[in-house]
């Protein structure tokens, strides 16, 4: 039997979505309730240890006030940045104590800055994002008992475990960085509130999947040319006149029609240029690459993303 690590973002569901869009706004008291549902499930398996990252708001201290709970529950050893930094490391140090899976509360960009360093340990999301293309719509009582069910299980877990797609971002000296669902390329070119949600300043869209059911880019994708997660192959879409005009829900109550002068599939290894420059490339709807004028960046999609647990698969074996 191994520990389940728990790595809850304060920061998720609070951006600038909020204001010019309709994005709900996940408080830290429902984190707190959503945390302690997930401990309460992880402990009704008859697990010994939990370890989480600590975080400024107090949300896991708060979750463990007068909670019933036979396990052991711990907080990782770490000095707060109190930025998304914290998250990278609090996963590392996960993976190397050689947790069962690493249980998320977050949206799509904070399993970004998880996976960077999560290495073969499986996420299992809980979304509490802004968009949630990458994470788990679940209960987090199930959760809780489905990452029981891993930290349990000593055999193969290759029935339910999946291993997701990424996109990578490269310049001419090598690998910059990484996005679990989305790399969109703004014609801003500054940083600014981080989210992406002016339909104006899009040039460029990589999706790893176009599923019409999301909300985010990969919506704009889904109505284009439907690409599911597990298609082996990415999505490219140049945004601009000359083709057809799509209307998607890019952000939570935001629809808008999005002109598109042309899209295609790309394959495995295959880097895609940025073409515009300057710009700012945002990752999983944030935006975190400035590119100066001249600057050379692509976009390649690779299927050796991070390792995920399927939940409703988990549990179903877990009921046989």
């Amino acid at each position: 039997m191994k520990s389940v690590g728990i790595i809850a973002n304060p920061a998720s569901g609070k951006d600038i979505r909020r204001l010019v869009a309709y994005g709900s706004v996940v408080t830290s008291n429902e984190k707190i309730n959503m945390l302690k549902r997930i401990l309460l499930g992880i402990d009704s398996m008859g697990i010994k240890d939990v370890s989480m990252m600590p975080d400024a708001s107090g949300i896991g201290n708060r979750a463990l006030d007068r909670l019933p709970l036979s396990m052991n529950v711990s907080f990782l050893d770490m000095i707060l940045g109190n930025n998304q930094d914290d998250s990278t490391r609090a996963a590392e140090q996960l993976n190397r104590m050689g947790v069962a899976c690493i249980v998320t509360l977050g949206g799509d960009g904070t399993n970004r800055v998880v996976a960077k360093s999560s290495g073969t340990t499986p996420l299992l999301s809980v979304a509490t994002g802004t968009n949630n293309a990458f994470c788990t719509m679940a209960e987090g009582t199930l959760a809780g008992i489905a990452a029981g069910v891993i930290a349990q299980e000593s055999g193969a877990l290759d029935e339910v475990v999946i291993r997701a797609p990424r996109l990578e971002i490269w310049d001419d000296t090598g690998f910059v960085d990484s996005a679990l669902v989305d790399v969109v390329i703004s014609k801003a070119e500054f940083v600014g509130s981080r989210a992406i949600w002016d339909e104006a300043t899009l040039s460029e869209v990589f999706l790893t999947r176009a599923e019409p059911g999301n909300i985010g880019f990969s919506s704009l994708g889904g109505y284009l040319c439907h690409v599911p997660a597990d298609a082996g192959k990415g999505l490219y879409i140049a945004v601009g006149p000359g083709g057809q005009t799509v209307r998607a829900p890019i952000a939570p109550g935001r629809i808008r029609p999005i002109p598109v002068e042309s899209f295609r599939i790309f394959e495995a290894g295959e880097k895609l240029p940025v073409r515009q420059t300057p710009a700012v490339i945002a990752l999983d709807g944030e935006r975190e690459i400035v590119v100066a004028k001249g600057d050379r960046y692509y976009v390649s999609f690779s299927p050796d993303g991070p390792y995920v647990v399927d939940l409703t698969k988990t549990l179903n074996r877990a009921s046989k």
